[in-house]
């Protein structure tokens, strides 16, 4: 038998037998349903609002729910797949998120729906990570590049699709369907991961040293963290009581986590992933990743919504620009990861997001489709070539038993990113807002003669539709102020968060080189 030849029956035997690929298939689409899941309300909240009775302070629970339990379960999937095995796990998350799902489109309460989309989250988190640990598990490294490539189309469009296939469904049928459409889907999955996904077998003397105290600290820590980070910016932080309690709860059971953690014989979550340094840095790198993948999905629809008026249909077709490119670009990201290092990728990759974060800090009041279409190409580009990369140099170098734990680990640094990521915008957004509402408001001097003009014009124009034109006049003229400094304050967030980007590049000289 010729070299070549021999080298094909090698390359052939070392991947996994269909079965196992087809549910690697299944768990893919369990995990983007679960992704979708946390951005496909995100523009129809107006309608759960107002089908449920509820108010704005309840109704932002439907995501927050979510958002808090998945991120508890995220890093508890490698300690289930250990005790249960991977095929079990799997497809009692998928059951779970399945029946969540249908019990949210019954919800006749926000009450109800908070419940639910809090189950929903936590089982839905354990599909991401077991997800991602299987096809370090089955598939040999020379596939990795494509592989990859199918996972990370997978994390970077169902954020960016979510907003727009949940206006696009609410818009043509009811909100109801946001959840009622996983049930088939979700039905499949699970079937589809029972019957094919059998590639290890469980281990139930894990269970019987379950460290109760670590799993209820972490569920503590966490939770307050995620509950910190998204209502913080609403509740003006440490002036509410309840985000300071919360606060204390998250400092004492995270510093009580972490120390009982690194001393106990059977951790709930295995920290010591993190002393491989390209495991440390790789983390680090999903978490620098998350804050725009999840902090740039936020941040546009706010720029449309509150200056240019789109709605949720319009924001949506914006914004699919980034999905498309990362859709098309996956592929060849994912054969060049074969071919090329690692790093050079990744350092390509965070230039790119930097600078294409960058294009974005000149907007104007007219700004619109074009002004991101370039922008969002560029973006969409550098975030596949550092998605895909960072996760194959994080599990790169790890023996296969560390695996699922640190896909765990890998996908909470990642969702942590985007959660402090998301309450630093708001933040910075107000504080900036209220700096060049400051610095713009003196403008309005009636001394000068083109405010008096652009009084009389408005003045004008609301006679005898006001009973004091003047003065509506006057609030017209502050609030096109108000649009500027909003304007000017979106501005800097694009400029700071492309900075960021562009100062985490020396970062990767730090890494290891990963073999194909």
């Amino acid at each position: 038998m010729s070299k070549v030849t021999a080298g094909a029956v090698a390359g052939v035997s070392d991947m996994p037998p269909w079965p196992q690929r087809i549910g690697f298939i299944a768990a893919v689409f369990g995990m983007f349903m679960a992704i979708l899941d946390i951005q496909i309300v995100a523009s129809s909240l107006n309608e759960i609002q107002a089908g449920l009775s509820a108010s704005e302070d309840q109704i932002s629970w439907v995501q927050t729910a979510y958002l808090i339990a998945e991120i508890v379960m995220i890093p508890l999937s490698g300690m289930l797949m250990r005790i249960l095995s991977t095929r079990v796990a799997f497809t009692l998350s998928c059951v779970g998120f399945t029946l969540a799902s249908l019990g949210c489109a019954l919800a006749t309460s926000i009450e109800q729906l908070i419940i639910l989309r809090a189950i929903q989250g936590f089982m839905g988190g354990a599909m991401i990570p077991i997800t991602q640990a299987v096809s370090f598990s089955i598939f040999p490294r020379r596939v990795m590049g494509s592989v990859q490539a199918v996972i990370g189309m997978v994390v970077t469009m169902a954020p960016s699709v979510g907003p727009t296939v949940g206006g696009y469904i609410t818009e043509t049928l009811s909100w109801h369907w946001l959840f009622l459409a996983n049930v088939i889907p979700g039905a499949l999955v699970c079937w589809a991961a029972w019957t094919f996904l059998d590639i290890d077998k469980p281990n139930h003397a894990v269970a019987r040293n379950l460290d109760i105290i670590g799993l209820i600290l972490i569920a503590l820590f966490l939770g307050s963290l995620e509950f910190v980070l998204e209502e913080g910016p609403g509740d003006d932080w440490f002036a509410s009581k309840q985000i300071m309690l919360l606060s204390l709860t998250c400092l004492v059971a995270g510093v009580w986590f972490f120390t009982r953690t690194l001393r106990h014989d059977h951790p709930i979550v295995d920290l010591r992933a993190f002393a491989n340094r390209n495991f440390a840095i790789g983390a680090g790198m999903g978490f620098i990743i998350g804050i725009a993948l999840y902090g740039l999905v936020y941040i546009m629809p706010l720029f449309f919504g509150f200056v240019r008026g789109y709605s949720s249909l319009q924001i949506g077709q914006v914004m699919f620009v980034t999905g498309v490119t990362m859709f098309l670009c996956a592929p060849v990201v994912g054969q060049l990861t074969n071919r090329l290092d690692l790093r050079i990728m990744l350092f390509i990759g965070l230039l790119l997001v930097g600078v294409g974060t960058m294009m974005n800090s000149n907007l104007t009041v007219e700004s619109g489709f074009w002004q991101f279409c370039v922008p969002q190409i560029v973006r969409g580009m550098g975030l596949i070539m550092c998605i895909i990369p960072a996760s194959r140099i994080a599990m790169g170098t790890l023996p296969p038993n560390e695996v699922g734990n640190a896909s765990g680990l890998f996908s909470v640094m990642r969702n942590l990113g985007g959660a402090i990521g998301l309450a630093l915008l708001d933040t910075v957004r107000d504080i900036r807002e209220d700096f060049h509402w400051n610095q713009l408001i003196p403008a309005i001097d009636t001394s000068r003669e083109v405010v008096v003009t652009e009084i009389a014009k408005y003045q004008a124009m609301l006679a005898g539709s006001v009973p004091d034109a003047y003065h509506a006049a006057v609030a017209m003229l502050a609030q096109r102020v108000s649009q500027q400094a909003q304007v000017l304050a979106f501005n800097d967030i694009f400029t700071w968060l492309g900075l960021i980007y562009v100062a985490t590049v020396p970062l990767v000289f730090l890494l290891k080189r990963i073999e194909a």
